[in-house]
């Protein structure tokens, strides 16, 4: 019972921890405040695309570090470096100063905090629970715009945003680094307990490869290639909603649809992970994509503010489920011994998406006018990652390759 607490406390700082550092959602609301400074919206959004670069640099990078050092101070690191950026950033007023400090440090360090909250938190609990566990604590991540865009618009409003920068930076660092401390590996012997009523064998063996062997499975380029173009989908709508928005609807009031893509985004990330504990981490993902290809086939004729809405519930909800199908899907093929490492190279592929997304988007209205051909791309990207999801089958691998797990409690 000791354990299991201890097992739930960590649960617990980790969802919190990924509700602040999602402090990269409230971007938007700071490319407000700079574009009614006289930025130019290039250069007010060159912070966000360097800290989205600089994300998925890090989180490659430190979930090496996490499965070698541990996840206590590789979290620690990356919470300081996304606490110290948001604070100096109040101390810099030009568009190569904010790429620095919020877009290289801050990305930075939300790249390296959360490469080890999903990683320490599943080895604490049952493999069963693995999904709804993942899920949870990244639906604290998707959480954090609900309240951190209302919270950073109020502060510029009252503060200005010299000011908003250094309270959200130094709350931050406070805030994550007490919780970080508690975020820790079980130890080597430790074995969670399953949960009630679950019927389990008197052992099982678990795959166990590091991230050289993962790539040498066509299983991993697979989940590469789906995970790009499935999240570009649902970026490029979260990217450009507000533009889609009045184009479509004459609807110049639109933060409604960015509330609820939050909302869900975080709902998607829980749900997705409870499915695939249920069901599986593919048929999840096909789901999951289905839903998506269906949406972005209707897009073009959501031209109300309630089909509008229903396109922006399905986008939160399906790209959220995104982000915990693929961490488990890395946990379920590779294991959870070098999790930290393996996922980091998957998760290049958001990195990629993050880049695919928008400029698709951004060429298809240059060249057509409007947003009907990158719907029709998206939907049939999707078609090819569901045909794709339908071959990926788990990885298969000698004996010598899996390490022995008991599944009775300690």
């Amino acid at each position: 019972m000791k354990k299991m607490n201890k097992a739930i406390g960590i649960l617990a700082a980790a969802f919190f921890v990924n509700m602040c550092i999602g402090i990269i959602y409230a971007w938007s609301v700071f490319k407000q405040s700079l574009v009614e400074q006289g930025w130019s919206n290039t250069d007010a959004s060159m912070p966000y695309t360097v800290a989205t670069l600089s994300l998925a640099f890090a989180l490659f990078i430190a979930g090496h570090l996490q499965d070698k050092f541990g996840p206590r101070k590789v979290l620690l690191l990356g919470t300081t470096l996304c606490g110290s950026g948001l604070i100096i950033s109040g101390f810099v007023t030009t568009p190569l100063g904010l790429s620095l400090s919020f877009g290289v440090m801050t990305g930075a360090g939300i790249g390296i905090a959360y490469s080890c909250l999903s990683a320490a938190v599943m080895k604490w609990f049952h493999t069963s629970r693995k999904g709804f566990v993942n899920g949870l604590v990244v639906s604290g991540y998707g959480l954090a715009a609900v309240y951190l865009a209302p919270l950073t618009s109020l502060f510029i409003e009252n503060y200005g945003i010299q000011t908003t920068f250094l309270i959200l930076g130094s709350g931050l660092l406070m805030i994550t680094t007490t919780l970080g401390s508690f975020i820790t590996n079980p130890p080597k012997d430790y074995q969670a307990a399953p949960p009630a009523g679950y019927v389990n064998t008197a052992q099982c063996k678990t795959v166990c490869m590091d991230w050289r062997e993962m790539l040498q499975t066509h299983q991993f380029y697979f989940l590469w290639i789906m995970f790009t173009f499935a999240s570009a989908a649902g970026l490029m709508i979260i990217g450009n909603m507000t533009s889609i928005a009045i184009e479509q609807a004459s609807l110049k009031e639109s933060a409604f649809l960015l509330v609820l893509i939050s909302v869900f985004n975080s709902a998607g990330r829980l749900g997705g992970g409870i499915l695939c504990d249920k069901i599986g981490a593919i048929k999840t993902l096909m789901l999951a994509i289905t839903l998506q290809g269906v949406n972005m086939l209707m897009f073009a004729h959501y031209d109300h503010s309630f089909t509008l809405s229903v396109g922006a519930i399905v986008v939160g909800g399906a790209y959220g489920a995104l982000l915990s199908i693929f961490p488990f899907v890395t946990a379920e093929y590779y294991g959870l011994k070098n999790y930290g490492g393996n996922f980091g190279i998957l998760f290049s592929a958001w990195g990629m998406s993050g880049i695919v997304g928008p400029v698709l988007g951004a060429m298809a209205v240059d060249a057509t006018g409007n947003y009907e051909l990158v719907y029709l791309i998206s939907t049939l990207a999707l078609v090819g990652c569901f045909i794709m999801a339908m071959f990926t089958k788990p990885v298969t691998v000698p004996e010598n390759k899996k390490v022995l797990c008991l599944e009775e409690p300690v």
